[in-house]
């Protein structure tokens, strides 16, 4: 059984900075895409910034600049800082991976990690 476990997430002033983890566990396979998305209070679920196998890095244009991932292949942990916090920010925090098995492409998901950021 996989699991995705998410922690640092917290309550920050804006301009502040956060770092979420998520360490993954179990037969996960071959990872194709890991990384977070967030969801905000009445909107849909959005990508925030994910690393795509080989390396390369995509990223939401609200948080370039602002947000790095990072993963640490040797630990199946993939990290997310934040700085330049804004409240538009706010949301649940979600990791996600996504990796081929043995019947095909498989869809995991964290429980997420609440992001409070007051003005």
């Amino acid at each position: 059984q996989v699991q995705l476990v998410e922690s640092g997430g917290g309550s920050v002033q804006a301009g502040g900075s956060l770092r979420l983890s998520c360490a993954a566990s179990g037969s996960i396979g071959s990872i194709n895409v890991i990384g977070w998305y967030r969801q905000a209070p009445g909107k849909q679920r959005e990508l925030v910034a994910v690393v795509i196998s080989g390396g390369s890095t995509n990223y939401a244009d609200s948080v370039k600049g602002r947000f790095t991932i990072s993963r640490d292949n040797a630990k199946n942990t993939v990290y997310l800082q934040m700085n330049s916090l804004k409240p538009e920010d706010t949301a649940v925090y979600y990791c996600n991976i996504k990796a081929y098995g043995n019947y095909g492409l498989n869809d995991y998901w964290g429980r997420g990690t609440q992001v409070t950021v007051s003005s």
